[in-house]
């Protein structure tokens, strides 16, 4: 009961193109439990998705993509949604049919052309990450799992984090940033009882 009370936060940032969700420390799905994710795209019409940044799976590219040999990126989960696909983003503007997300971040792209500048070293792997699904919300429920202290919504001022900070680290780093009652949240422990 006292866990119901501490995270009634009551996030006051609406979510947009470019926004981190943070999840609750004991958010009771899975899929996002202890989550940061990017949100590549958001109206309230039309619903929302993007790409869980801290839930790195134990593939390589190379595993998963016969193109991709001697690729040695790992893969991250992006989220439930159709696991079967791959999308990437990344902070190159030049890279052909990219979707501009935020201030030096981009969605997909010509992946052909990924994977050769990556062979040619024309991009940094540090300057990538790649997901099987991603995760999405029809139109409406973002805003109501928000309302439900489900999520906390930060609009950075820059993305560097995302490229950066290692996935073990960065539910808890995120928060710490933030500072102020955030800061108590990262230091939450998964299971209370053991405290």
């Amino acid at each position: 009961m006292a866990d119901s009370i501490f995270f009634k936060y009551k996030s006051d940032i609406e979510p947009a193109d470019g926004s981190i969700l943070v999840s609750e420390p004991h958010l009771p799905d899975i899929n996002f439990d202890r989550t940061v994710v990017l949100l590549c795209r958001h109206n309230n019409q039309e619903g929302s998705f993007g790409f869980v940044l801290n839930k790195q799976s134990n593939v390589l590219l190379e595993d998963v993509l016969k193109d991709a040999k001697g690729i040695k990126i790992p893969v991250f989960i992006g989220g439930p949604v159709e696991q079967n696909t791959l999308h990437f983003i990344h902070n190159d503007d030049t890279l052909t049919d990219s979707q501009f997300v935020a201030k030096d971040l981009y969605w997909g792209g010509d992946f052909g052309l990924l994977l050769s500048w990556l062979r040619e070293g024309l991009l940094h792997e540090d300057n990538v990450k790649i997901f099987l699904g991603y995760s999405g919300w029809s139109p409406g429920q973002l805003q109501d799992e928000i309302e439900q202290n489900s999520w906390m919504v930060f609009n950075p001022e820059d993305h560097e984090f995302v490229f950066k900070i290692a996935s073990q680290e960065m539910w808890q780093r995120v928060l710490q940033e933030r500072g102020g009652r955030y800061k108590m949240y990262a230091k939450y422990p998964v299971d209370p009882r053991l405290n």
